[in-house]
């Protein structure tokens, strides 16, 4: 049996569940929406994908991440073309697509040790 299970240092966040119940988060159990960076997951107030904004995501958009994940919930939504390019002016490209899916991104993303960063509406 060959284990394929991503290598990832012990002190990142992985994203190990998630539901309508919230997100477990390396050991942490979350049941609001979270904001996660490889190294720290913080609770966010963003509960539905219109109250996104600038503003909302600022605490990851301070240069070091250059993919930024967004989980729209239970369905994929469209970034409005402002905030898109407001994102980006700031660094980091932008990619929305429906929770599950971003989470799952986000470990591969974080096991190749890219600079990734996820803001997670709960489902």
């Amino acid at each position: 049996m060959v284990d394929i299970t991503p290598l990832i240092p012990g002190n990142r966040q992985v994203i190990e569940r998630y539901g309508d119940s919230g997100f477990k988060i390396s050991g942490v159990v979350w049941t609001s929406s979270v904001l996660v960076r490889p190294t720290q997951t913080l609770a966010w107030d963003v509960t539905r994908f219109a109250d996104l904004t600038e503003a909302s995501l600022a605490p990851l958009l301070d240069g070091d991440v250059e993919v930024l994940l967004i989980g729209c919930g239970a369905r994929l939504e469209m970034i409005p073309p402002k905030l898109r390019a407001a994102v980006r002016a700031r660094g980091p490209v932008i990619d929305a697509m429906d929770t599950g899916a971003a989470c799952r991104t986000y470990n591969v993303l974080l096991a190749e040790d890219r600079r990734v960063a996820a803001a997670l509406i709960g489902l």
